[in-house]
C-alpha cells in the first residue's frame, strides 16, 4: 500500500513529541523512583522557548515538564494502595506529566485516560508513559465542565493553586464524586484547596525543585473528596 500523507494533527503531535524529547531529559522521579518522566531543568528558560516555538506570547507555563508536589505525593499513594485503582478505569485531569496517570497503570488500572489542555503536556504524557511501559489515553480536552464520564476514579494532583482554578475544578470534582466515582487529590498547601470538604489518605514531605517551590522538601497530603449528606453537610467517607 502507498504511503499515507500525514493528517495536520498527525503532523503538529509529532512536532510537540520531537520538541519534548529536545528540550527534557529522562530520570527517575524522586519519591516515585518507580517512574521515571522526561523533565526539564529551568522553567523560566523551558516556557520561553515553548512560546517561540509555538510563536506565541502568554502560553501557559510548562508544567508537563517538572513532576510537582501534588502529582506525586498522588503517585506515591496509589503505588502503596494499589487496590485504589486496580482493574478500574481511571481520569488524570490536568495530567501534566502524566505522573499520576502512569503511577495508576503501572498500578493495574483496567484503562488510564489523561486529560490536559497544553498540546505540548499530551504529547509528554504519552512519551513518559512509553518509557515506563505502559498506555495512558491522552487528549487536548477541557473537561471540567462535565462529570469526568464513566471514569470510576478521579485522580488529579496540585489544581488548587489559583482561585479561578479552584472555581472550576471543584464543582467537577464534586460532580464526579456525586455519580459514584472515587475522587483523590494531591495538594501541597496549596491557598485555595477547601479543606473541609476532603478527608486526609496520607501526607508525605515530597522533594521538589527547589527553584519552582523555594525549598527542597514540601509537605504534601493526599485527600479523598468527601461525599455530601442530604442535607449539604460533608458526611464520612
Amino acid at each position: 500500500m502507498p504511503n499515507e500523507t500525514p493528517t495536520l494533527p498527525d503532523r503538529a503531535a509529532s512536532v510537540d513529541a520531537a520538541f519534548v524529547r529536545r528540550e527534557t531529559s529522562q530520570a527517575l522521579v524522586p519519591f516515585v523512583p518507580e517512574v521515571s518522566l522526561h523533565m526539564a531543568d529551568d522553567a523560566i528558560a523551558l516556557w520561553e522557548t515553548t512560546e517561540s516555538a509555538r510563536g506565541e506570547v502568554g502560553l501557559p507555563p510548562p508544567f508537563w515538564a517538572f513532576a510537582w508536589a501534588g502529582g506525586v505525593g498522588v503517585a506515591r499513594y496509589v503505588l502503596d494502595h494499589p487496590g485504589l485503582v486496580r482493574g478500574r478505569t481511571v481520569l488524570d485531569v490536568a495530567a501534566g506529566s502524566g505522573l499520576v496517570g502512569i503511577a495508576a497503570a503501572l498500578a493495574g488500572a483496567a484503562s488510564v485516560r489523561a486529560a490536559e489542555i497544553d498540546a505540548y503536556a499530551v504529547a509528554a504524557v504519552g512519551i513518559n508513559a512509553e518509557a515506563n511501559g505502559v498506555h495512558v489515553d491522552a487528549a487536548v480536552e477541557d473537561l471540567l465542565d462535565g462529570d469526568g464520564g464513566s471514569a470510576e476514579v478521579v485522580l488529579a494532583g496540585d489544581v488548587f493553586y489559583e482561585r479561578a482554578m479552584a472555581a472550576r475544578f471543584l464543582p467537577f470534582l464534586e460532580r464526579a464524586r456525586a455519580r459514584g466515582a472515587v475522587v483523590v487529590v494531591g495538594d501541597p498547601g496549596r491557598a485555595y484547596l477547601p479543606r473541609e470538604r476532603f478527608t486526609e489518605l496520607a501526607s508525605y514531605e515530597v522533594p521538589v525543585v527547589a527553584d519552582l517551590e523555594d525549598t527542597a522538601l514540601k509537605p504534601t497530603t493526599v485527600w479523598q473528596l468527601a461525599p455530601l449528606s442530604g442535607d449539604g453537610t460533608v458526611s464520612g467517607c
